[in-house]
C-alpha cells in the first residue's frame, strides 16, 4: 500500500458525537485504546471516504441488544449481588457471625461497597479511556472476585470490612464505570428502552441472589455461600466482558475534564441535592428491609424472600419510568416517581407489621425506589446540557459517596437508639420526598430557562428542541433567567 493511501487514512477526521451525549448518555465510558494494525481492505476503505464525512448513526439495534445484554448481566453481578448484602446482614446481626462487632460496623461494611464503587470513578475512567473497556471490565473481575473468595476466609470484622466492603466496592466501580457509556452508544430512537432494559439487570440480579444467598447460607454455610458467589460472578463477568464492543473508535469518544466550576450553577447544586437525598434513602431501603422483617418476627427464609421482592419490584418498575421519561418529561417522571418512593414508605412501610403486607410494599416500593438510577444521566442533560454531561456525571459519583457510606449506619444507630424502626421508616420517607423536592425546585428553574431560549430565538415552545438547545455555548442568559423565575415556576404544568 502506498504512503499516500496511509496518510489519507491518517488524516480523517474523528469528530465528536454529540447524540452519545443525550440523556441516557452517562459520563464514565470513556475511549478505548484503539488498535494498532488494521487490514489493508479497510484501510483503503477508509481512505476513499470523503473527508467531511462525520460518524455514522448508531445502529439502533443489532448487536447493541447483545452489548444490553452483556450490561444487564454485569448490573446483576455487581449492583445485584450488592443489594444481596441485606440477606447477609440480617445473618450476621441475628448470629453473631464476628464477635465483638456491633451493628454500626456490619452496617459500614455494605455502605463501603457503594460508596468506594463511586470514589473509584476517576480511576476507572482514567483506565478506559487509556487501557480501553475491556482492561477496565477485567481489573473490576478480579476485583470482585477476590473480594468474595476472600470473605470467605474472613473471622474479624476488618477482614469483612476490606473484603467484602472496599474490595467489592473496588470491583463494582470499575464493572460500573467500563460498561455503562456502552448501551447508549447502539441506540437512538431506542435508547431510553434499551437503557430500562440494561439497569433492570441490577434488580433481577438482586431478586436471584438474595433469594440464592439466603438458601446457601442455610444449607451449605456462610463461607461456601460466598466462594461460589465468586466463582459464579467471575464466570459472568467475563464473558460479559469479552462480548461486549464499545463504539468508541467509531464515534471519536472522548472523556471530559472535571468541572468543579458547575458547583457555581444553582440548578446543578439541585441535581447533587437529588442524588444525596436519594442515596441516604435508597441505601437504608435495599440493606434494611430484611433485618426489619427478622424485627418484626419473620423467619430468615422470609426475610430473605422480602430482600429479594423488592429487588423484582425495581426490575419490573426500571424500563417504564426509562421509556415514559421520554414523553411525560425527564425531570417530571424523575420527581413524581422519587416522591411515591417517599409517600410509600410513609403510609405502608410504617404500617407493614406483617409478611404480606411487607411483601405488597416491596413490590410497589421497589418499583419507584431505584429512580434515580434510571433517571440520573437524562436529567443531568437537561440540567447542564450535551457537552457537560460526563463532567456534572463525573462529579455526581462523587458526590453520592458520602451518604451511601453513611446511610445504613445512620439507620441501625436510629434502630439501636430507639428501639424501632419508626424513625428509620420516616428518616427514609422524608429523605426522598426532600429528593423530589430539589426536582420540583430544578424544573421550576428548567421551565424559565426554556421559555426565554424560546423568546431568544423567536420559536413557540413546541418547535424549540430543549436538548439542541441545552448544547448551545450562548444560552448562559436563559439559564440565569430561569434561576431567577425558578419559585414562580415550579408548579407551572410542563413538560420538561
Amino acid at each position: 500500500m502506498d504512503d499516500g493511501k496511509i496518510q489519507a487514512e491518517k488524516d480523517l477526521p474523528r469528530e465528536r458525537d454529540h447524540d452519545l451525549s443525550s440523556p441516557e448518555f452517562s459520563s464514565v465510558g470513556g475511549d478505548s485504546a484503539l488498535p494498532t494494525q488494521q487490514r489493508p481492505a479497510d484501510m483503503e476503505k477508509e481512505a476513499s471516504m470523503p473527508a467531511a464525512t462525520g460518524p455514522p448513526p448508531p445502529p439502533n439495534g443489532g448487536y447493541g441488544w447483545v452489548c444490553t445484554a452483556c450490561c444487564g448481566l454485569i448490573n446483576a453481578h455487581t449492583w445485584g449481588l450488592n443489594s444481596s448484602y441485606g440477606v447477609f446482614l440480617a445473618y450476621y446481626l441475628a448470629n453473631n457471625t464476628f464477635p465483638g462487632a456491633t451493628s454500626l460496623e456490619y452496617a459500614f461494611v455494605g455502605s463501603l461497597s457503594i460508596s468506594c464503587a463511586m470514589l473509584i470513578s476517576p480511576v476507572a475512567t482514567y483506565t478506559t479511556r487509556v487501557y480501553g473497556t475491556k482492561t477496565t471490565l477485567f481489573i473490576g473481575v478480579a476485583f470482585e472476585t477476590a473480594s468474595l473468595i476472600g470473605a470467605s476466609f474472613a473471622w474479624a470484622i476488618w477482614q469483612l470490612f476490606l473484603s467484602q466492603g472496599v474490595c467489592f466496592g473496588l470491583g463494582m466501580g470499575f464493572l460500573f464505570v467500563g460498561s455503562v457509556g456502552i448501551v447508549p452508544q447502539w441506540f437512538t430512537t431506542r435508547r431510553s428502552l434499551a437503557n430500562g432494559f440494561a439497569t433492570s439487570g441490577s434488580g433481577l440480579g438482586g431478586l436471584v441472589y438474595s433469594l440464592a444467598t439466603g438458601a446457601m447460607i442455610q444449607r451449605i454455610g456462610l463461607a461456601w455461600a460466598f466462594r461460589i458467589l465468586g466463582i459464579v460472578a467471575f464466570a459472568v463477568n467475563s464473558i460479559c466482558a469479552i462480548l461486549i464492543k464499545d463504539r468508541n473508535k467509531i464515534i471519536g469518544a472522548s472523556q471530559l475534564s472535571f468541572e468543579v466550576g458547575l458547583f457555581k450553577r444553582p440548578e446543578y447544586l439541585l441535581f447533587n441535592g437529588y442524588g444525596f437525598f436519594s442515596l441516604l434513602a435508597y441505601v437504608v431501603l435495599i440493606f434494611s428491609l430484611a433485618n426489619y422483617a427478622n424485627a418484626i418476627g419473620l423467619t430468615a427464609s422470609q426475610a430473605s424472600i422480602v430482600s429479594a421482592i423488592l429487588n423484582l419490584g425495581q426490575a419490573l418498575g426500571r424500563p417504564p419510568i426509562g421509556y415514559f421519561s421520554d414523553t411525560f418529561g425527564r425531570i417530571n417522571m424523575a420527581a413524581l416517581m422519587t416522591f411515591l418512593s417517599g409517600l410509600f414508605a410513609l403510609v405502608i412501610w410504617i404500617f407493614a407489621k406483617s409478611y404480606g403486607v411487607l411483601l405488597f410494599y416491596t413490590v410497589i416500593g421497589g418499583m419507584v425506589a431505584g429512580t434515580f438510577w434510571v433517571t440520573v444521566a437524562p436529567v443531568s442533560v437537561e440540567v447542564v446540557g450535551l457537552r457537560n454531561a460526563p463532567s456534572a456525571l463525573n462529579l455526581e459519583w462523587l458526590v453520592i459517596a458520602l451518604p451511601s457510606t453513611f446511610s445504613e449506619p445512620i439507620a441501625l444507630e436510629i434502630v439501636d437508639r430507639t428501639g424501632s424502626y419508626l424513625g428509620t421508616q420516616l428518616f427514609t420517607g422524608f429523605m426522598y420526598i426532600a429528593a423530589a423536592g430539589c426536582l420540583v425546585l430544578m424544573r421550576g428553574w428548567k421551565i424559565g430557562e426554556l421559555d426565554e431560549l424560546a423568546r431568544l430565538k423567536g420559536q413557540s415552545l413546541d418547535e424549540l428542541d430543549a436538548v439542541a438547545a441545552t448544547a448551545d455555548d450562548n444560552d448562559a442568559a436563559a439559564k440565569a433567567v430561569g434561576r431567577k423565575s425558578l419559585l414562580k415556576n415550579c408548579l407551572k404544568w410542563r413538560k420538561v
